[in-house]
């Protein structure tokens, strides 16, 4: 009977330290291994390249810069991933109050919308020029014709 109750609470101890492990392991969890991000997003958009990768300073969202300047984002849903490329005209971006992050409204998935921290101002600032240059749509690329030709043509 000992040597069942000595067996029986080291089951116990070895089942309460595995969870233990496994909390902390989860807690980690993130886009802090660039790989993982690009292999989830190409599984998502195959036929989409990525130009370059910036994740969020806790590493729960990567900001996506695409080859023809799309802009996509991907987010850790904890037992999946979102991935979503941004359409041009349909993101409102403003500066956190601490100048290293990002207030961003996702008129298309409003359910992500929130402040992303980053860690340096400077990558910040990165990722506000890619969804800046996705802000713009096409058509308001484009200039009306002017009437009167420019100063230097006259």
């Amino acid at each position: 009977m000992i040597v069942w109750s000595v067996i029986f609470a080291l089951v116990i101890f070895l089942a309460f330290v595995a969870t233990r492990m496994a909390a902390r392991n989860k807690d980690e969890e993130g886009f802090h291994d660039t790989g993982l991000a690009i292999l989830e997003f190409n599984r998502a958009f195959p036929h989409e390249a990525i130009r370059q990768l910036q994740a969020t300073a806790d590493g729960q969202v990567v900001f996506v810069r695409l080859h023809d300047n799309k802009a996509g984002f991907m987010r850790n849903m904890h037992r999946h991933f979102s991935c979503h490329v941004l359409e041009p005209g349909r993101v409102r971006v403003v500066s956190s109050e601490t100048g290293r992050g990002l207030v961003i409204d996702f008129l298309d998935h409003p359910h992500h919308n929130g402040v992303f921290e980053f860690a340096s101002a400077k990558e910040s600032a990165e990722v506000s020029l890619w969804l800046l240059g996705n802000y713009v749509a096409d058509a308001d690329l484009a200039l009306p014709p002017t009437e009167r030709p420019a100063a230097n043509n006259q």
